[in-house]
């Protein structure tokens, strides 16, 4: 079992949390003005976007060093439509962006790979349960 995240409201803040991921930096997560706080930092919706993102780009990084393919390195761009999220729709566009891969089976091969990152698996093939208690 790995070890838990902390999320910590920050004081003198509206919604602003602290996060603390064991042995790393603190991360900030907030929600925009718009709903009724500062947007001082992401909120929960880019950090589920953000785990996808970077998951792709982990993963297709993996692959192409693996193989020894010249990828120098890759942008991915995960846009948002979240309009019928209330109906139970989220929907998210990935756009891949390689650099320095110009053959057209590899860069094929690197989008088929970005298919099977952890995170989309998790996010399209898994029930995830979640067990909510108080101290």
């Amino acid at each position: 079992m790995h070890k838990p995240i902390i999320v910590i409201s920050e004081r003198n803040h509206v919604f602003r949390q602290r996060v603390e991921v064991s042995g790393l930096e603190d991360l900030y997560a907030d929600v925009p003005p718009a709903v009724g706080g500062e947007g001082s930092a992401p909120d929960p919706h880019d950090y589920f976007d953000i785990a996808l993102g970077t998951c792709k780009a982990i993963t297709v990084q993996m692959y192409a060093k693996r193989k020894q393919w010249p990828l120098e390195g890759i942008t991915v761009k995960v846009q948002r439509d979240d309009r019928q999220e209330m109906k139970g729709i989220y929907k998210l566009a990935v756009t891949l962006t390689f650099h320095g891969i110009d053959d057209p089976e590899q860069r094929a091969r690197l989008e088929d790979i970005s298919h099977r990152c952890p995170i989309q698996r998790l996010m399209t093939q898994s029930t995830v349960d979640i067990t909510t208690s108080t101290e």
